[in-house]
């Protein structure tokens, strides 16, 4: 008789249909020895399951259970590998990647939830959770989710380089930099491993050594249109403002439409883009094939050439156009802020902190510089750099991740004993940014007048400084800038305002609560009267006057913001009044701040 296809693929079904019996037979013998404690035996029982090479990732994972339970955890480790290589062509999984890809988080999360539920030992899905935790700012969540995997799998590189750009983006380079080490002891060859290296020197402030290994990288693969641009974003941050331009250039010749290099360019602040610039960045929208990242980036870089070029109408189509898909890609709740805001309000009242009065770690290092972002932190973190008795270091993500820690009750949980460890916590995390050895330090997180309650209870002698911007002028810079991480309130005129009038909000809380605590700066009266401003700054945070404050401009040191190039010059006026041009489009921001603009630059009551 002659052999079919059809009869063909019944015998291969038979086949493998016998193979899987006899794996599970052999699975079974293994289970029943591991609770006999005949470990021999059942070493015995999963060699022969695993020389059968079974076609499912579900009978690898099942190997690699009983061999981590037999106590061998390579040969565990080894197993759940292979399940992960078989596992590309899972249809739940390949789900759950095109939902993430997508950014519909919500989907990609119901389907590992489930997964996980039916297979908790799936290293493949586990890493996918932690890609969707760190996506959500769940960075703890994250480390745990990777440090499971790699438990079951400790070969598993793509998760080893996951956990480092966790724990790199959660603000522990040391810990990413042991991760990331041992990677590239084990694959040399894998430049990958070296960029994200770089990145996290970068972000622990080694930014020669990143430059340095940026370069290396280059020198073998000198066609990776990305390496050129983070090359240059570690250039900019030195003040080599014209080497970083020459990489972002070498960057678009690569790749014309990586939107984060035209982006880049315009984030200089200083930089004009030419005619031939505009066209260029137009001809990369109108291809269809670019990515939905690299398209808003032009969109936020042609604003700013428009912008520039005084076609304010056109300026702002583009601004707007960006920042709608931004938005669209993002999870904010201005109700959330709001509510966090009403109940710092409703319990931190003067009693509460006159209650908790001694709390905390007596250190005075700690200067916070809080803010909404492009309100002229900035600034003021360079001005108080230029003291020879303080460090300028970056926007230390510290002070969050301890708030993170609070449960239902905020503040209310803490007793003394702990706010005295948390406040030491954070001069220890923080010291690996600390290169110069100056008894003050200065921490420009702008998101941290959330946490003024928590800073006075850990760290009850750290200065606090507040600067603010004129409403409008602040709300419109932030709309036209596109931030590389956080800031999702940022992306919606309405958004903004509202987040401006919160923050106004809880800052006069704190006024009330603790009279002359912080100490505010209005930029407009520093542009305005710069040495009477800058004393007094001085004067709030202990520091005796310093010429050199009032030279910033010329103190070298490493910038990381948007402002970068703006603190490396004189003090200047001509980008105050900048928002007037955008005026007609404004008035969702006006609206959502009601009495705030008025009001300014005075603080309303809570």
């Amino acid at each position: 008789m002659r052999t079919t296809p059809v009869r063909r693929m019944i015998a291969v079904q038979v086949r493998r249909g016998k193979r899987v019996s006899e794996v599970r037979a052999r699975l079974d013998a293994a289970k029943a020895a591991i609770e006999a404690g005949e470990r021999d035996a059942a070493a015995r029982a999963l060699r022969q399951a695993e020389a059968l090479d079974p076609p499912q990732p579900g009978a690898w994972r099942a190997i690699g259970n009983l061999w981590h339970a037999a106590g061998d955890s390579g040969a565990g480790g080894a197993a759940h590998l292979r399940a992960v290589s078989l596992s590309v062509s899972d249809p739940e999984l390949i789900d759950a990647a095109a939902a993430l890809a997508q950014g519909a988080l919500d989907r990609a999360e119901m389907r590992l939830r489930g997964r996980l539920h039916a297979q908790p030992t799936d290293v493949a899905a586990i890493r996918m959770m932690a890609e969707l935790a760190g996506r959500l700012g769940r960075w703890r969540d994250a480390e745990t989710l990777l440090r499971r995997a790699l438990e079951l799998a400790p070969g598993f590189a793509a998760a080893r380089h996951n956990l480092a750009l966790v724990l790199h983006r959660h603000g522990r380079p040391e810990d990413a930099l042991a991760e990331i080490d041992s990677l590239i002891a084990e694959a040399p060859e894998d430049p990958s491993n070296d960029i994200l290296k770089a990145a996290i020197l970068g972000r622990s402030g080694d930014y020669d050594l990143a430059v340095e290994l940026y370069r290396t990288i280059l020198a073998e693969h000198p066609r990776q249109a990305k390496v050129w641009m983070s090359l240059g974003h570690a250039l900019k941050t030195v003040g080599e403002q014209a080497e970083s331009v020459e990489a972002y250039r070498r960057s678009i010749e690569l790749e014309p439409g990586l939107g984060g290099s035209w982006w880049s360019l315009a984030n200089l602040k200083t930089w004009r883009f030419t005619p031939e610039d505009a066209d260029a960045m137009r001809g990369a929208l109108a291809d269809d094939a670019i990515s939905h990242d690299d398209r808003f980036h032009l969109h936020f870089a042609l604003g700013k050439a428009e912008e520039d070029a005084g076609d304010y109408a056109e300026s702002f189509a583009h601004y707007a156009e960006g920042n709608r898909l931004r938005r669209a890609m993002i999870h904010y709740d201005a109700d959330e802020t709001s509510a966090l805001v009403d109940r710092q309000l409703a319990t931190q009242d003067a009693a509460f902190f006159a209650a908790r009065a001694g709390w905390g770690c007596q250190a005075e290092d700690p200067i916070f510089v809080v803010s909404l972002p492009r309100a002229g932190s900035t600034l003021v973190e360079q001005i108080l750099a230029s003291h020879s008795q303080v460090e300028g270091t970056m926007e230390l993500p510290d002070i969050a991740m301890l708030a993170g820690r609070l449960g239902p009750g905020g503040l209310a949980e803490l007793d003394a004993e702990t706010a005295a460890a948390w406040g030491q916590e954070y001069l220890d995390r923080t010291r690996v940014q600390r290169k110069a050895g100056t008894p003050r330090f200065v921490d420009k997180m702008p998101n941290n007048w959330l946490y003024a309650g928590l800073i006075q209870l850990i760290l009850p002698n750290a200065t606090i400084v507040d600067a603010r911007r004129h409403p409008l002028s602040c709300g419109f810079s932030l709309f036209k800038q596109h931030f590389a991480h956080g800031q999702a309130f940022s992306y919606d005129l309405t958004e903004i305002g509202r987040y401006y009038a919160d923050y106004v909000r809880a800052m006069a809380g704190v006024d009330a609560a603790l009279p002359g605590r912080v100490h505010r700066v209005i930029y407009e009266r520093m542009v305005e009267d710069t040495e009477a401003q800058v004393r007094a700054l001085l004067a709030a945070t202990g520091l005796d006057f310093e010429p050199g404050c009032l030279d910033f401009h010329k103190t070298e040191r490493a910038v990381r913001t948007a402002s970068s190039e703006q603190v490396r010059r004189p003090i200047f006026r001509e980008g105050m009044e900048q928002w007037q041009h955008f005026a007609p489009w404004l008035g969702p921001i006006e609206v959502a701040l009601g009495p705030v603009l008025t009001a300014y630059p005075d603080v309303p009551r809570p």
